[in-house]
């Protein structure tokens, strides 16, 4: 079976970086486009950013130019560093993959048929 290991969330000031891990637990990982999601509390779990089997990226309007997701395939795994921090980045962090996605709904949380547990980020001021 699939399984996500997440990593890497903290507590962190404004302005200040993290930068979460997500390791897979499969033999062909290269065949998977990964995305990071996030939840705050008592708000919908939105698209923060994404990467396609050929290294395409994708952000969301709020992350675009602090965020930055990558992958390293010989290690089965997906990265997302995340620089300037802003109080409204405070939120559960989710690494999500799917080797079936089309283009049209990689902003989808729908989309995607394996997930991690989750990684809590808390920015502080």
């Amino acid at each position: 079976q699939v399984q996500l290991r997440e990593s890497g969330g903290g507590l962190v000031t404004v302005g200040g970086s993290l930068r979460l891990s997500c390791v897979a637990s499969v033999p062909d990982f290269n065949r998977y486009a990964v995305a990071w999601f996030r939840q705050a509390p008592g708000k919908e779990r939105e698209f923060v950013a994404a990467i396609r089997q050929n290294s395409h990226t994708f952000y969301a309007d709020s992350v675009k130019g602090r965020f930055g997701i990558a992958r390293d395939n010989a290690k089965n795994t997906a990265y997302l560093q995340m620089d300037d921090f802003v109080r409204d980045d405070t939120a559960v962090y989710y690494c999500a993959m799917s080797q079936t996605i089309i283009l049209s709904s990689i902003r989808f949380a729908s989309a995607y048929r394996h997930w991690g547990q989750g990684t809590q980020v808390t920015v502080s001021s």
